[in-house]
């Protein structure tokens, strides 16, 4: 009974150290303090300026746009590498497997310069362009989405794609009806992923992004070197609408596959 509890003080000091400075600064965004200090007085200012400021909106629809994109396109290669691979040969298998994980562990600034070595100076494609951010974007979230859907496959009975094959079912009919509904969530959770690696990134957008554009991230960085206060704290509500959006999106993708089987089982009973 002693360890139970210690078990569990153990996991709510972890949740509170990841959690209680993304509190705190969700409970200053609804102020008006210039800084985190003593509690200032109930406001939306924060929010207001967020919303009101073109400077702010444009550079958050443009990181959203370049967040979408570069997930799906990161979505759909991770995706389907990974069903490549659970399908192919062992050693193949091994072989993608251990590839994959090189950018995963790769630090982000290696991955960034090489990538503007290769895409500006080998293949001589304009920084100006959009072209060097996507591609270092899909290629720093495609081996997430990869490892998202992995874990989905092994979970699935691999019969049903043979059944269904055996029943006269095409290759492609057999993947969007058999396999494709039973990874759906790990689909999910790996775009969910890409969406909030590509907001979250700075060293590759840094190397590989046109001088007139800024993500949230290098914008923030911008930011924190200025002295423009307002700006500074109306960054704090940003931060708090990605948590809350992440989080929502996250218990969503986890939520409903324990619904649908907690149906599925009470109508076959």
């Amino acid at each position: 009974m002693v360890k139970k509890y210690i078990k569990y003080a153990i996991l709510f000091l972890v949740l509170l150290f990841m959690y209680l400075p993304i509190l705190i600064l969700a409970v200053y965004s609804f102020t008006d303090a210039p800084n985190i200090g003593p509690f200032q007085e109930f406001s939306l200012q924060n929010y207001i300026t967020l919303f009101t400021t073109p400077e702010l909106t444009g550079m958050i629809g443009g990181s959203l746009l370049l967040a979408v994109g570069s997930a799906l396109i990161a979505t759909f290669l991770g995706t389907t590498g990974a069903i490549g691979a659970f399908y192919s040969k062992k050693r193949t298998d091994n072989i993608m497997s251990t590839l994959n994980q090189v950018p995963v562990v790769n630090a982000d600034v290696v991955t960034g310069f090489s990538l503007c070595i290769l895409i500006v100076v080998v293949l001589g494609v304009s920084k100006d362009t959009y072209i060097p951010l996507v591609v270092g974007h899909v290629v720093l979230s495609a081996p997430f989405v990869y490892l998202a859907v992995v874990p989905k496959l092994k979970q699935m009975d691999p019969s049903l794609y043979e059944a269904a094959l055996d029943l006269g079912a095409t290759p492609v009919y057999a993947l969007f009806k058999v396999i494709i509904p039973q990874i759906a969530s790990g689909i999910m959770s790996g775009f969910v992923m890409a969406v909030t690696l590509s907001l979250d990134d700075y060293f590759v957008a840094t190397y590989t992004k046109p001088a007139t554009f800024d993500t949230i991230s290098t914008y923030v960085v911008n930011a924190t070197k200025g002295s423009q206060t307002q700006i500074k704290t109306a960054l704090w509500a940003l931060s708090t609408i990605i948590f809350l959006l992440v989080l929502v999106a996250e218990l969503v993708i986890n939520l409903a596959p324990a619904k649908k089987a907690e149906k599925e089982a009470g109508i076959e009973e």
